[in-house]
């Protein structure tokens, strides 16, 4: 294999790979991907299994579970639950995909990174640039559901009500969502310290919403059994709108399970990669399905969809509609909402920084804006990012951002699927941590179940997708195809190694 310093193989060879001008079908070797993590002055490997499954949990349970869960359950009514069940089971398929290609490929960049590997530019290109709008409108969405809870936080302990003016978007009867804002870029400093803090407060975060949570569940649980607050929701009828009904809150509810693949963006600064990332990722998504299915249990049992699809807050509503307790417990669950939403802001933006600066040491954007700091974090990519998505927070209201994000992330599934199908007939002697099982059976099955969840989501999201896509194939042919390391034959390293003292 290739060394770091110098003498490194060209992108000849490896299994399917082609020479440089081999045109936008032209795929980067595996082997040469993971070759150049080794550059002098790269990303630091700082990150351990503990702190990889912590940012699983800190990238999934979030807006999701605290605030889309309402709307969700006003589609499906108490049958929120199977939904939950075929959401999780679509990401099931996808996770052992990224399982695989993460321990063979621990580089920078998911899916875009395996597309390279596998089917070639061109579509590494696609991906990559359709990850960049799914992690940055899934922060906007984020940080405009914190402001759902600090605003239920702040009028119960403090009794202070922020004007509509200035913590909602325009389309929901505001003007400007500073708190969203205030957030996006918070977690973006901390970010631009380093990994390693940001790895330890997004842990000590998980720890908490994860007692938060099953706090939740006790004291709901409790009402439910004993009848403590009468329980004003109940599970009949099940499935208000039948079948459809539970599939279009699948769809919805999918937005709850993305953060998994985030884990794998992370390969590079894994310590042990091989091992850590596929126990990150699919121990990170089980955790957070079983999570997911307890509280939706005790949610609906505790509070009619009616009252709960129109708000902000659903899980502290639920307590305070159905509980019986006073309002300290909704307090305490408002507070562990804004601590579980703040970690998957920190987790979503990271990976998407990771993303982009796969994508500017390939060439594919200018290699300049991805130029790391003294401690080794890409400010540049990292401050540009928040404050696009704090207007992007700033602006647009929830509902659509998150339809955005679900027909990003499928896609993105698709294509991961069909990288572990690839890799396995291009390059099927090399070093897999982690195999899926039943290829190619395992990975069909999850490229189908998420071109059945597209298929829900509504023509305007399509159509706000594929505008995004047209702008993407622009930029790739009038600068990506003609600055990319591979299609130039660029086989110097990025940086200039270090002297020897």
């Amino acid at each position: 294999m290739a060394t770091a310093a110098g003498g490194r193989e060209g992108f000849t060879g490896g299994g399917g790979g082609t020479a440089a001008g081999g045109g936008p079908w032209a795929r980067k070797p595996a082997r040469q991907l993971v070759a150049e993590t080794g550059d002098a002055g790269g990303l630091r490997k700082a990150v351990g299994a503990v702190s990889l499954t912590a940012m699983g949990l800190g990238a999934i349970i979030g807006t999701g579970i605290f605030v889309i869960i309402g709307e969700a359950i006003g589609l499906s009514g108490p049958a929120i639950v199977l939904s939950f069940a075929l959401a999780g089971i679509t990401c099931v398929f996808s996770a052992l995909s990224y399982s695989e290609l993460a321990s063979t490929i621990p580089v920078s960049g998911s899916a875009y990174t395996y597309s390279y590997a596998t089917l070639g530019e061109l579509v590494a290109w696609i991906i990559g640039w359709d990850l960049i709008l799914e992690y940055g409108v899934s922060v906007a969405a984020i940080a405009v559901g914190w402001g759902g809870y600090l605003q239920s936080l702040l009028d119960s302990v403090l009794g202070v009500h922020l004007p509509d003016a200035i913590s909602k978007a325009p389309g929901d009867g505001g003007t400007f969502n500073l708190p969203a804002v205030v957030l996006v870029l918070a977690v973006a400093a901390l970010l631009c310290v380093g990994v390693r803090e940001s790895a330890r407060t997004n842990t000590a975060m998980v720890a908490f919403k994860l007692t938060v949570l099953i706090l939740f569940v006790i004291l709901g649980g409790y009402a439910l059994l004993f009848h403590k607050g009468g329980g004003a929701g109940g599970f009949s009828p099940f499935a208000t709108h039948g079948f459809s009904g539970v599939v279009d809150a699948a769809a919805l509810i999918f937005f709850a399970y993305i953060g998994f693949d985030a884990v794998s963006t992370s390969g590079e600064e894994a310590e042990k990669p091989q091992r850590d990332l596929p126990l990150a990722i699919i121990g990170s998504l089980v955790i957070a399905t079983i999570i997911y299915i307890v509280v939706a249990v005790v949610t609906v049992g505790l509070a009619p969809p009616s009252k709960l699809s129109a708000s902000t807050a659903p899980l502290a509503d639920a307590l305070k509609i159905g509980g019986g307790y006073g309002s300290w417990a909704a307090d305490v669950l408002s507070l562990g909402a804004l601590v579980a939403i703040t970690s998957v802001v920190l987790t979503i933006l990271y990976g998407q920084t990771r993303i982009m600066f796969a994508m500017t040491r390939d060439g594919l954007l200018p290699r300049s804006y991805g130029k790391l700091s003294k401690r080794r974090t890409p400010v540049r990519i990292t401050v540009s990012f928040a404050i696009g998505i704090a207007l992007l927070a700033a602006f647009v209201p929830l509902t659509q951002i998150a339809k955005l994000v679900n027909i990003g992330t499928l896609f993105a599934f698709v294509l991961v699927n069909v990288g572990v199908i690839v890799l396995r007939r291009t390059e099927p002697d090399m070093e897999r941590g982690f195999r899926v099982p039943f290829v190619p059976w395992f990975p069909l099955i999850g490229i189908a179940l998420c071109i059945y969840l597209m298929t829900r989501l509504e023509s305007t999201t399509w159509l706000r997708f594929g505008v995004w896509l047209v702008l993407g194939l622009a930029i790739y042919f009038v600068y990506g195809r003609t600055h990319s390391r591979l299609q130039r034959g660029d086989r110097e390293p990025l940086v200039e190694p270090a002297r020897a003292p």
